[in-house]
């Protein structure tokens, strides 16, 4: 059996639509983690013990459970307590509490490379800290925490494929459907991986190009 290109034919758009359902599911599970991450990073940085004690339970237990595992239990045992979401949604959902626990640790790595002497001048200058975490912290934390962050961000992308799982008809999925009706195996996983080798790059090059203009201050002009 051969390279045969004409099962795309048939199954070209429904990959499509699989692909376009991937990109959406990074796009607003990357929106959300970043922003997650963020508020937990700041809590931890500011709130109470009570609250950073809990936010270090919440850490660890994330990062010490599989992705696949929290999708399970958010998915089929969200019902036990009320909570019922269809699958795309649960899958947003999953990636943001797997990968806020990550943002977080790297938003707050940031934090603590900004130098006290700059926070010190800018209370002795009479700003309040919503003013020094906008104009200070976030911007300072922000060069330093960036080449991780996009890092992150492209992990993210290979983790979508675990919402087949839950029934998203995502790529991974499309290709899963492809490959049984077909029994052409070859084509569809070569497919899917060249889209992520692909959305990889993509996110990678937009990543370097975002981090040399945010740097671009710090580096020496000839």
């Amino acid at each position: 059996m051969g390279f045969d290109l004409s099962i795309f034919v048939q199954y070209g758009p429904m990959l499509l639509r699989g692909f376009g359902l991937t990109v959406l599911a990074w796009l607003l599970g990357t929106a959300f983690v970043m922003v997650l991450g963020l508020l937990i990073a700041l809590a931890q940085r500011y709130g109470p013990r009570p609250v950073r004690w809990l936010i270090q339970v919440y850490i660890e237990v994330i990062r010490g459970t599989p992705f696949l595992v929290q999708l399970f239990v958010l998915y089929y045992g969200g019902p036990m307590i009320g909570l019922r979401l269809d699958a795309l949604p649960a899958g947003i959902l999953g990636l943001t509490l797997y990968g806020s626990p990550y943002f977080a640790e790297i938003f707050r790595s940031g934090f603590r490379g900004v130098a006290v002497g700059q926070i010190e001048a800018a209370r002795a200058i009479g700003m309040t800290e919503p003013a020094i975490i906008r104009r200070v912290l976030l911007p300072l934390g922000l060069v330093s925490a960036l080449p991780a962050l996009v890092n992150f961000s492209i992990i993210l992308t290979k983790e979508t494929v675990i919402l087949s799982i839950i029934t998203v008809p995502e790529l991974m999925y499309q290709v899963q459907r492809m490959s049984t009706e077909t029994f052409r195996f070859l084509e569809g996983n070569l497919v899917l991986a060249l889209f992520f080798w692909g959305f990889v790059e993509l996110i990678s090059r937009f990543g370097h190009r975002f981090e040399a203009r945010v740097t671009r201050h710090l580096t020496e002009r000839p």
